[in-house]
């Protein structure tokens, strides 16, 4: 059994679909999603619909990012929606807008905002690694977690875990579109949306995936970026 982490996919369907292809998951493995679904790539709903689907499964765990959340909270009111769509909101609701017509909150359908609310977690762990959107602090347990912390905290210079678990996150987009490893902390967002790439791990083998929008597959060993070799 393969645990495969993916990274922040921002509506990029096509890598999505492209990675998922090359990875090939069985039914005996297992994909953690580090959240960010939504926003900034060209096709949110195409994302979420597959990951919906993939979710039936059985062998999905999708975390919420901060811009899964940011989505939830533009239906509390008009700058809340106002917020979200400068942060990228405004692209994930083209991809819900009927044709000659443009996209709003109403257009999405109830089965995106039960996926976004009530079947993605704030995080997840195994024996080994523990998986979060953005960051953690060291010296607390995953459940004593803030959510400013989980969803929003950018990586500097992070400790390692009191557990000595390795943490798996995204968030912190890595310009130069490869993995950032630092031994007990990896980070897998590789800024898919514009000239990036998505980013697959298998945790426990070290394997890397990576695909973008424009159909391009690569692969590589986490070993090769580790930090100071």
């Amino acid at each position: 059994m393969r645990v495969l982490a993916i990274g922040d996919i921002h509506g990029c369907s096509k890598a999505l679909n492209k990675l998922l292809t090359a990875v090939s998951p069985s039914p005996e493995d297992f994909v953690v999603t580090l959240g960010d679904y939504v926003d900034r790539g060209p096709d949110s709903r195409g994302v979420l619909d597959r990951l919906i689907e993939f979710q039936a499964t059985g062998r999905l765990v999708a975390l919420r990012g901060n811009h899964d959340q940011m989505m939830l909270e533009a239906r509390h009111g008009a700058e809340e929606e106002m917020i979200w769509r400068l942060c990228g909101g405004q692209q994930t609701l083209e991809s819900y807008a009927p044709p000659g017509d443009v996209g709003k909150l109403e257009h999405v359908p109830q089965r995106h905002w039960d996926f976004l609310q009530n079947q993605c977690v704030n995080y997840y762990e195994t024996d080994t690694h523990f998986f979060v959107h953005a960051n953690a602090y060291a010296d607390l347990p995953l459940d004593q977690q803030p959510d400013f912390m989980l969803f929003w905290e950018r990586l500097t210079d992070p400790d390692p875990h009191h557990t000595g678990k390795i943490m798996v996150c995204g968030h912190t987009s890595q310009e130069s579109g490869l993995p950032l490893n630092l031994g007990h902390t990896i980070c897998i967002d590789t800024k898919v949306y514009g000239t990036g790439w998505l980013t697959c791990l298998d945790v426990m083998y070290g394997q890397v995936w990576q695909a973008n929008q424009e159909g391009q597959q690569r692969t590589a060993c986490i070993d090769d970026f580790a930090v100071g070799t």
